[in-house]
């Protein structure tokens, strides 16, 4: 089974490598679910790293609905991770209606070159997961990240086996949210060949400074980092 990390920073990347992790989703800003991590960031990562690094492609956070100009954002972001030669992307687009947008995100696969494609956790608000899923598929997506439209993927389970049946390995389906050592049995007894996991920490760096916002949804005192001893745990989980 392969653990793929989500690394938000170069010292979290290094950390999930020398850890024992097989790939990394690199990110930034994991308190707003993620966004693209900066050109500098994604070529020294991908410099120092020997496992794969895929990238997310979001350009802000909120929704899944983009404007033009947000779309072109994301086409350029591809273009690069493309040119420094990547490993893969994790995007996607959904309609205003949460239904799979399916023109632009084959856009974003088309964008991506060979490179493999991972439709993110957008997944998760569409209203129909089999529906979703043969869309998915049609498009030509390698993976789907989900938690089976649950709070965790432990209790999305059931979904996530009915997914993996529909998908007869066409589409590998990745289930990610609140993955642990003690339950990542479940997902191995399913027959499920990856997890995702953020196997993070956090540690408070602000305290007694200025905030920077007021913001009450956001902890700005609060740094997450890639914890490596988590991510060990979960290894000898894995293949205990």
């Amino acid at each position: 089974m392969i653990l793929e990390v989500c690394a938000n920073s170069f010292q979290s990347a290094i950390a999930a490598q020398k850890a024992g992790a097989q790939r990394i989703e690199l990110c930034s800003e994991l308190a707003l679910g993620g966004v693209t991590p900066s050109h500098g960031l994604i070529e020294k990562v991908v410099q120092a790293l020997e496992i794969p690094v895929y990238v997310l492609v979001r350009p802000r956070s909120g929704d899944f609905t983009y404007y033009d100009d947000e779309f072109d954002v994301m086409l350029r972001d591809i273009k690069f991770c493309l040119d420094v030669k990547v490993a893969g992307i994790v995007s996607g687009v959904l309609h205003p209606d949460l239904t799979i947008d399916t023109e632009r995100t084959q856009l974003l696969v088309d964008a991506s070159g060979g490179m493999n494609f991972t439709f993110h956790r957008a997944f998760d608000w569409t209203p129909n997961a089999l529906k979703a899923l043969s869309k998915l598929e049609d498009i030509g997506v390698d993976r789907i990240l989900t938690s089976g439209h649950s709070n965790t993927a432990l209790d999305g389970l059931f979904e996530l086996k009915m997914l993996q049946e529909k998908s007869k390995d066409k589409t590998v389906i990745l289930p990610g949210g609140g993955i642990r050592p003690e339950n990542v049995h479940h997902f191995m007894e399913a027959g499920f060949s990856e997890v995702h996991a953020s196997a993070s920490n956090t540690i408070s760096s602000l305290e007694g400074k200025i905030p920077m916002h007021n913001l009450q949804a956001v902890h700005q005192d609060l740094q997450t980092y890639s914890d490596p001893e988590k991510i060990k745990a979960l290894l000898v989980a894995m293949h205990s």
